[in-house]
C-alpha cells in the first residue's frame, strides 16, 4: 500500500483543538495521519481510540502510532463506537470524534481492493471483512432498474439508464469480475472523459457506496456519536462528496438550531490552494465541526 497523507490537517487542528488530557476518537483511522496528530496534541495525560474496517489499514496504523502508550487502534466501524469505547475504555464518553470519510489512497492504490479503474483488479470494493456483497456480486445480480437507482442517487450520473442497460446486456454473455472490463463498458455508454475526470467515475463511486452502505452507516454515526461528546466537545467530519456533505450539514444544524451547538465552521473548510496542488486528491475534501455546549456551572 502507498502512504496516505491525511487531508485539512491545519484545518482541522485549528478549528476541532484537541488539548493535553482529552480523550478522542478517530473513527476512520486509516494509515494513523490524523490520530498521530491528536496523539501529538492531547499528550500522554490523554488517550485515543482510532478505528478502521480495513484490516491492512488497522496493521498499518497499530505500527506508526506504537511509540504513544495511549493509543487503541482496533478493527471496527466507526458507527460501533460506543461499543468499542465501553470495551476499551470502560467508557464511551469523550472529548473529541473525528471522521474522515471515503476511501484511503493506501485503498485506491491497490489494485486488489478493486476500487480504481486506474488499474486492473477485481471487481470487489468492500472496504472490511464483514460479509456482504461484492461490486462484481451486486452489478451481476441487480436489475437495470436497481442498477439505475445506484447510479443515479448515490453516483448523481446523468447517464444511469444508459451504464444500467449496457451493463445488463454486457453480463448476459460473460459476468463481471475486473475493474478494467467494467470501466471500459461504463466509458461507452455515458460518453467520453469529462475533463480530468474519468467517464466511469460517478458510477464507480454509487458502487462503492452501495457496497459498503456507506450513507446508511453514516446517518447511524450522525445520529449517535453526538451524544456521546462532553459538554465542550468537538465532532469533525471529513466528506469528499455532496451526498455525504449534505446528510453533515441537515444534522449540524439541527443541532445548532434545536440544542445550542456552536458551529465551528459557520461555512465548510476546504483544502488550500497549495494542499490542493501537493495532493490532487484532496481537492473535493470538506470539513465541518461543531461543538457541544458547556453545561452552566452549579
Amino acid at each position: 500500500m502507498g502512504d496516505h497523507e491525511p487531508v485539512l490537517v491545519a484545518e482541522f487542528l485549528a478549528l476541532a483543538d484537541p488539548k493535553p488530557g482529552e480523550s478522542w476518537v478517530d473513527g476512520t483511522a486509516g494509515a494513523g495521519g490524523h490520530a498521530g496528530m491528536i496523539l501529538e496534541r492531547i499528550g500522554p495525560g490523554g488517550r485515543l481510540l482510532g478505528l478502521d474496517r480495513d484490516p491492512a489499514a488497522v496493521d498499518i496504523a497499530r505500527s506508526r502510532l506504537e511509540r504513544f502508550a495511549n493509543a487503541r487502534i482496533e478493527l471496527g466501524s466507526y458507527e460501533g463506537v460506543e461499543e468499542a469505547a465501553q470495551r476499551c475504555w470502560g467508557s464511551a464518553t469523550c472529548d473529541g470524534i473525528l471522521l474522515d470519510l471515503g476511501v484511503s489512497s493506501m485503498q485506491l492504490d491497490d489494485p486488489g481492493r478493486g476500487f480504481s479503474f486506474s488499474r486492473p483488479g477485481p471487481l470487489d470494493m468492500r472496504m472490511g471483512p464483514e460479509p456482504g456483497e461484492s461490486a462484481a456480486e451486486l452489478v451481476n445480480r441487480a436489475s437495470a432498474d436497481e442498477l439505475e437507482k445506484i447510479f443515479r442517487e448515490w453516483g448523481e450520473e446523468r447517464q444511469s439508464r444508459r451504464a444500467a442497460e449496457a451493463i445488463v446486456r454486457e453480463r448476459k454473455g460473460r459476468p463481471f469480475v475486473d475493474t478494467a472490463r467494467f470501466a471500459e463498458v461504463v466509458a461507452g455508454a455515458v460518453g467520453g472523459r469529462r475533463g480530468r475526470t474519468h467517464p466511469a467515475t460517478r458510477i464507480f463511486q454509487a458502487l462503492r457506496i452501495a457496497v459498503n452502505r456507506e450513507l446508511e452507516r453514516l446517518g447511524i454515526a450522525l445520529e449517535r456519536l453526538p451524544g456521546l461528546l462532553k459538554p465542550g466537545g468537538r465532532f469533525a467530519v471529513i466528506s469528499f462528496h455532496s451526498l455525504e456533505d449534505r446528510m453533515i450539514k441537515e444534522r449540524f444544524r439541527g443541532l445548532y438550531r434545536q440544542a445550542g451547538w456552536d458551529l465551528l465552521t459557520k461555512h465548510v473548510a476546504a483544502p488550500s490552494r497549495a494542499e490542493q496542488l501537493r495532493n490532487p486528491r484532496s481537492r473535493s475534501a470538506k470539513l465541518r465541526v461543531i461543538r457541544k455546549p458547556v453545561e452552566p456551572a452549579k
